[in-house]
């Protein structure tokens, strides 16, 4: 059996920066099994699957260890591959999930992810959040799936150095980080060391927790993000009722085949 596979960089405009994410076209499924192994193999926070059904899609996201309800890079990088190599003539990409119905778009910068909102719900800051993250945060709250903490500035957020072992600790999903930019409307960082990924380079499924939160902090429902990790990326926000709208660029890195006997 030979697949196609693709690499693209997400929430970038250059290449080796934003977030890598792998995508494979499928005509129909695989066994969980064997794609959760492609995805073991290819390393990366996320690989994507999709299925054509008609004019829409199925899709799936592995991570190297599990597969994962919701992952905004993967999306993205599966919507380029649809619009920009497989020329899709659609203007609006409905893809069905774990997480329910996601449609893309092209945008004025890339392509536009909407999804549902997250809650977030005032959490205790205890002093494993403290020790795991080595900073007391101002605050925290509770996502559905996920820990969110709130530092004073970008520069604390950008200083951190987690401890793996205890964020592992904290929350089963993953634990965001954030505070006020200085050249943004905001910033973050995000760890999920019990998926195997000590720190996601830009992670769109965060923003429908850090959308919410900003808007509401900021009192504004148009916002731009930059996700801090080493290689960085660049996020266009907005609130619309209880979906966000999630926007940023791709490149594409890599193209090939999988060969499986």
């Amino acid at each position: 059996m030979e697949l196609k596979i693709y690499q693209i960089d997400a929430f970038t405009s250059k290449l080796f920066g934003g977030n890598p994410a792998a995508v494979c076209p499928l005509k129909e499924w695989l066994p969980d099994e064997t794609m959760q192994k492609i995805a073991s193999e290819n390393n990366l926070s996320e690989t994507a699957f999709y299925v054509p059904k008609g004019d829409e899609f199925e899709l799936k996201w592995f991570t190297p260890k599990a597969e994962i309800n919701l992952c905004g890079h993967a999306t993205l990088a599966t919507a380029f591959v649809i619009f920009e190599i497989e020329k899709s003539k659609q203007t609006l990409l409905k893809f069905h999930t774990l997480s329910g119905l996601l449609t893309v778009t092209k945008a004025n910068k890339g392509f536009s992810m909407n999804f549902p909102v997250d809650v977030f719900n005032k959490a205790t800051i205890t002093d494993e959040i403290i020790e795991a993250i080595g900073i007391k945060p101002v605050e925290a709250y509770h996502g559905r799936n996920i820990l969110m903490v709130v530092l004073n500035t970008e520069k604390e957020l950008t200083d951190i150095n987690p401890d793996s072992e205890k964020v592992k600790l904290l929350h089963l999903h993953g634990l965001i980080v954030t505070a006020k930019g200085e050249n943004s409307d905001f910033v973050s960082r995000c760890f999920f060391p019990n998926f195997g990924i000590n720190e996601d380079p830009v992670t769109g499924s965060a923003y429908t927790i850090l959308i919410p939160y900003w808007a509401f902090r900021l009192k504004k429902n148009d916002l731009t993000a930059r996700q801090i990790s080493a290689r960085r990326g660049e996020l266009f926000c907005k609130l619309v009722n209880d979906r966000v709208e999630i926007s940023g660029e791709a490149v594409l890195y890599l193209e090939g085949r999988i060969l499986i006997s």
